[in-house]
């Protein structure tokens, strides 16, 4: 779009696929077709208008919110790739071995991690997710230790110096952590610097941290850093890496766990293959 230019105004279905992209965080071409009785070319068109005005970003078969200040609201983040997230969360609690401490901290994914895990044994959990600690806390072989100050209503974080606080009085064995948004730098990303401030105190005292994260957390962008993907020591996802994550994975030695068998890229567009890294299917 020139410099100057007018910006179109949203036809009344573009609108209503914004408020439907808003409301369950993911949109896609086949079932909007069906909804509004129109050709998927049609569909993908209102998309690709919708991404030029920086609404929405393309995934592959459809679109999400493609806001950089702002997380999409907890029910729509629940939604989004729900099959890989509960695909990652049973990947990694794979590798979570019985009789082993472990922090486990803010995100849908993180969650679908402890929901997991309730059949393990012997296992200390330190967290700041109120939605973790209901979770687990039922389980007579699962101690949970719920992180102090003050619950963000919107989705049950325990964010604030209390909370960082009380993870720095542990050194656990395994930290088990999300991100919002995930650059080709590698750098890990989130909106809400206090909740970053108690994912930054866990990556601190975890001797293994292992990152869960889909593939929608590449395309989209936050705007305060938690940390450098290579401060962490295994990163479980759904697809393969794009190449430049993938070469600063395999150049910091990185385990990257695909636990899921789909393209490498899950995007409309073709992508260039990843370069070597060790990749293992689950």
């Amino acid at each position: 779009m020139s410099q100057g230019a007018a910006v179109p105004v949203l036809t009344h279905r573009q609108t209503e696929i914004l408020n439907l992209a808003r409301a369950f965080g993911r949109v896609m071409v086949e079932d909007l077709a069906k909804r509004f009785e129109v050709s998927a070319q049609t569909i993908r068109k209102d998309l690709n208008d919708l991404c030029d005005r920086r609404s929405l970003t393309r995934i592959h078969g459809g679109a999400i919110i493609a806001s950089g200040v702002e997380n999409l609201a907890y029910e729509a983040r629940r939604f989004v790739a729900a099959e890989e997230k509960k695909a990652i969360g049973a990947a990694a609690a794979a590798r979570i071995p019985n009789g082993c401490s472990l922090f486990i901290n803010i995100g849908t994914t993180t969650e679908e991690v402890a929901s997991a895990l309730t059949s393990h044994e012997g296992l200390l959990v330190i967290t700041n997710n109120l939605n973790v600690a209901m979770l687990l806390y039922r389980h007579p072989r699962i101690e949970v230790v719920v992180a102090g100050g003050t619950v963000r209503r919107a989705d049950g974080a325990v964010v604030g110096s209390t909370a960082t606080q009380l993870i720095g009085q542990f050194k656990v064995d395994y930290a088990i952590i999300g991100a919002s948004a995930i650059d080709e730098e590698g750098a890990l990303l989130d909106f809400d610097y206090r909740e970053v401030q108690v994912a930054q105190a866990i990556i601190a005292n975890a001797r293994n941290v292992m990152l869960v994260a889909d593939s929608t957390k590449l395309r989209r962008s936050a705007p305060v850093r938690i940390a450098h993907i290579s401060q962490i020591q295994t990163f479980i996802t759904d697809t393969a890496l794009p190449a430049e994550l993938a070469n600063i994975c395999h150049s910091r030695g990185i385990e990257v766990v695909v636990a899921m068998d789909k393209p490498a890229a899950d995007i409309d567009d073709t992508t260039p293959e990843p370069a070597p890294v060790t990749l293992r299917s689950v």
